[in-house]
């Protein structure tokens, strides 16, 4: 019986990362050994066991062979003679397949650390074509480390797509991948990766369809809306937006993919049709709602936030309101991230500021502070009372644009 800690946590030890997780594989072992140890069994579809003292995960080495269409669709077979080399060689990529036994010699079969030097993503083998769930989990490595995808795998992931495997993802596991994605650090890598293997159309569509489409130069000199998609989200994860943030990005403009051709590049109408694309995605995906009520208002909206600095009081009144900003203020400071993205996040323009946020979030807090309390008393009917609170946030915003325009002495 041997142990050898295998996986991420090689991986990340050898590329100087923090690792979080450790697993393990134990050859030569039969689950009825594992348990006399005092190892106990958690795994459902094959053998793992948590150690008796660190809890962590120990599991029998392990062969594969597919059996059916999809990530389930396998038999999975262990015993004693099963080699690690066995093991390993099932796995995704080279750098997920490298070893390290008890005494700290790394055991690499499949070129793994060659990979991690070269900044490579390479599959181990030809198995790599039995789970699609690997197309989106390439793509997060790329997010997560920006290497570069083997052009051998970016061509075994395209004959994966051709053959109908990513129509076998279910959507939880693609939110799954995909919200770990977005919040790697280049979001943008993981959307490339999928386009150039074919898969972001059949998982994403509606983000697939941003590609090649035109907007104005004058307010986006990226000029292609996928483009500026990819600009935004880097944006936005440069500067450690949550996943509701970026997740609102990825669905903000998914309208403009549907803009008829001979109106190009202007899209009248986007936001209503990107709300309408976002909340279908968001159900297709089971998003969090969180995210998906963040994705529907910055669909809405993005554009009327943009123009904050020229919204009359009342408009401005008639936007907090819409967003429900009085009783969610947390959420509407979140969309006022995501449009600072979505703005910033344009060639040539990542620094410019951005004080449409400034003026809209300072008109939130002096409506906010108006005293419905105090105006329900007063108020002549119980008709009369939502009128009167909405007349003093309408005039407490007007007071504070006032002061604004008021020249210093």
């Amino acid at each position: 019986m041997k142990v050898y800690a295998v996986g991420g946590a090689v991986r990340d030890e050898l590329l100087g990362l923090p690792v979080i997780d450790r697993d393990y594989v134990v050859v030569g072992a039969t689950p009825e050994q594992m348990v006399a140890l005092g190892y106990k069994p958690v795994g459902a579809d094959f053998p793992v066991f948590l150690h008796p003292q660190t809890h962590e995960e120990y599991a029998l080495a392990r062969t594969e062979r597919k059996t059916a269409r999809g990530y389930k669709g396998f038999r999975i077979h262990t015993a004693p003679d099963v080699s690690l080399e066995d093991d390993l060689k099932r796995r995704d990529l080279t750098i997920n397949a490298i070893a390290r036994d008890e005494h700290g010699a790394l055991v690499d079969p499949f070129g793994g650390g060659a990979d991690l030097e070269a900044g490579v993503l390479r599959h181990v083998s030809d198995a790599f074509v039995e789970d699609p769930v690997r197309i989106l989990r390439v793509a997060r490595f790329a997010a997560r480390f920006g290497f570069r995808v083997a052009p051998e795998t970016v061509e075994l992931m395209r004959r994966m797509v051709q053959g109908g495997e990513a129509d076998a993802l279910v959507p939880e596991r693609v939110w799954q991948e995909l919200s770990r994605g977005l919040m790697e650090r280049a979001p943008s890598r993981m959307l490339t990766v999928l386009r150039d293997c074919g898969a972001l159309a059949r998982v994403l569509p509606e983000v697939d369809r941003l590609f090649g489409v035109p907007q104005p130069a004058q307010y986006h000199p990226e000029v292609d809306t996928g483009a500026h998609l990819l600009l935004a989200l880097d944006y936005a994860a440069a500067h450690g937006a949550p996943l509701a943030v970026r997740y609102a990005l990825l669905a903000h403009d998914l309208g403009k993919g549907t803009t008829p051709r001979e109106q190009w590049p202007h899209h009248p109408g986007h936001e209503a049709r990107s709300e309408a694309l976002a909340r279908e995605l968001s159900e297709r995906l089971k998003a969090p709602n969180d995210c998906s009520e963040l994705a529907r208002l910055a669909a809405r909206y993005h554009g009327s936030i943009h123009r904050g600095l020229e919204l009359k009081p009342a408009t401005v009144l008639k936007l907090l309101t819409g967003c429900d900003a009085f009783r969610k203020p947390q959420r509407f400071e979140l969309l006022l991230s995501a449009c600072e993205a979505d703005m910033r996040g344009r060639k040539g323009r990542e620094g410019e500021p951005y004080p449409q946020a400034a003026r809209l979030r300072a008109a939130l807090a002096a409506a906010a502070a108006v005293d419905s309390g105090a105006i329900a008393q007063r108020a002549a009917s119980p008709e009369r009372i939502r009128h009167d609170v909405e007349h003093a946030r309408l005039d407490a915003i007007g007071k504070l644009d006032s002061q604004a325009s008021e020249p210093r002495q």
